[in-house]
């Protein structure tokens, strides 16, 4: 009995040669860090770097052995990942489950011609087998394979150009949306806590060192460390937002940026659940703000960190946001939502925020609006709601008030906060007839 050629699937493939010297060459700043600068103290220079020789060769031969039990095939719907050397593990990723395939080159993949793939899956916490390395156009023609596998491109359409390589032209030419400045991302990065406190830090540690006769090495090598930790964040946004260009295609997104690794992101608007708009009070001066998508079934950054995926807008001013957003979410502009605040009693449980509480009902969306320092404004379509909460805590039952929260599929929840108990209630009965109305509209749209 033959077996057809589609179930049967590709013939497992490995991943590029070049790979385990990449990885090796990535994990030095990670042996360095764990060795530490106390271990440099205790063993001297020259034990120190036979150390970090020993680890980098170690590291090296394990790299060898995973690649070459490391293997991927297509096979039907699936895309399996098969791994390990004493405990034989193969992952399969079905491909109805895929949203999104980035293109990911790390610059020592821009230096040998290689690229990683990063698939993000419905309901994955985090990025699915990533796939490195592969050689541009491997990673290329893979995308394109598992996104027409997947439902999400046609398969006559050309595949996805690396950053700064030219494509064939497509049969729907993407669209430009918008385009950050260097010079803006750079100012809007000085203008964070970290970097303005850090000359303050930088004179602490110089009259340290002036007036104590006891610094050491360890001791200026550990400071600076810590120093150099403080502004991580806002020089990761710097190297993730470079040369920020947002584009439409279809019914998806494109992001694209970075320096040292340069990354292209589908923001499929279909999967779309909110979109969550911040003015940092250092900003504000300026009028300035950043856009950040949530969508459903692609893993969103930790909390604080906003240099990871799902970004619009990393800066820009009003008008900006006003391009981007008409994209994202047609009809909707955020200087035109009239929130209104919660009731009078909420002060007792908000006296600083009070003043900048607030929900809105538009045609579109529900929103609110929260931050004394770091205001915040979310907007959720209707057609996103999956439910409708009325909470109700002690101390909100003393003064007779409740909140209404939102809830989308994984994404934040919209809340009408510190309500009168009635208008609470109105507002849930609301919000439930009208995210049936549009889910309805949405379903026969589609």
């Amino acid at each position: 009995m033959s077996v057809d050629a589609s179930v049967a699937g590709e013939p497992r493939r490995r991943l590029h040669p070049l790979t385990p010297l990449l990885k090796g060459a990535r994990a030095l700043v990670v042996i360095i860090a764990a060795l530490s600068w106390q271990t440099l103290g205790r063993v001297g220079l020259g034990w120190f770097a036979a150390m970090v020789v020993a680890a980098l060769i170690g590291q090296v031969i394990l790299s060898v052995i995973s690649w070459y039990f490391t293997g991927y095939q297509v096979v039907a719907r699936e895309l399996r990942i098969h791994e390990g050397l004493v405990f034989r593990r193969t992952r399969a990723i079905p491909l109805e489950r895929l949203q999104s395939v980035e293109v990911v080159r790390p610059l020592l993949a821009q230096l040998t011609g290689l690229a990683e793939l990063r698939l993000e899956v419905v309901g994955g916490g985090k990025t699915e087998a990533p796939l490195a390395f592969l050689t541009v156009d491997e990673a290329r023609a893979l995308r394109e394979q598992l996104l027409v596998l997947a439902g999400k491109a046609s398969a006559t359409a050309p595949a996805e150009a690396a950053d700064g390589e030219a494509a064939p032209p497509a049969a729907h030419p993407e669209k430009p949306i918008h385009a950050v400045t260097n010079r803006d991302l750079l100012i809007s990065q000085l203008l964070t806590p970290q970097t303005l406190f850090m000359p303050f830090g930088v004179a602490f540690v110089v009259v340290q060192f002036a007036t104590e006769a006891t610094w050491s090495f360890i001791g200026i090598a550990s400071t600076l460390t810590a120093m150099a930790g403080v502004l991580l964040q806002p020089v990761r946004r710097i190297l993730a937002d470079w040369n920020f260009r947002l584009g439409r295609q279809d019914s998806s997104l494109r992001v694209r940026g970075g320096l040292l690794e340069t990354r292209s992101q589908t923001v499929p608007l279909d999967r779309l659940q909110g979109v969550a708009a911040t003015w940092p009070l250092l900003w504000r001066r300026r009028r300035w703000l950043r856009l950040r998508a949530h969508v459903a079934g692609i893993a969103m950054p930790n909390s604080g960190d906003d240099s990871g995926g799902g970004r619009l807008l990393p800066v820009g001013d009003a008008e900006s946001a006003r391009v981007v957003l008409a994209e994202a979410l047609p009809g909707v502009a955020l200087d035109e939502i009239a929130f209104t605040g919660p009731s009078p009693r909420a002060r007792w449980l908000h006296p600083f925020e009070f003043r900048v509480l607030g929900a809105a009902l538009t045609d579109q969306v529900v929103a609110h609006r929260q931050g004394l320092l770091t205001r915040q404004v979310l907007v959720v379509p209707y057609a996103r709601i999956q439910s409708v909460r009325v909470v109700r805590g002690p101390l909100q039952r003393r003064l007779g008030l409740a909140t209404v929260y939102a809830d989308t599929a994984g994404g934040p929840s919209a809340a009408a906060r510190d309500r009168d108990v009635s208008e609470a209630w109105e507002l849930a009965a609301t919000l439930a007839e009208r995210s049936r109305a549009a889910r309805s509209v949405a379903a026969a749209e589609r």
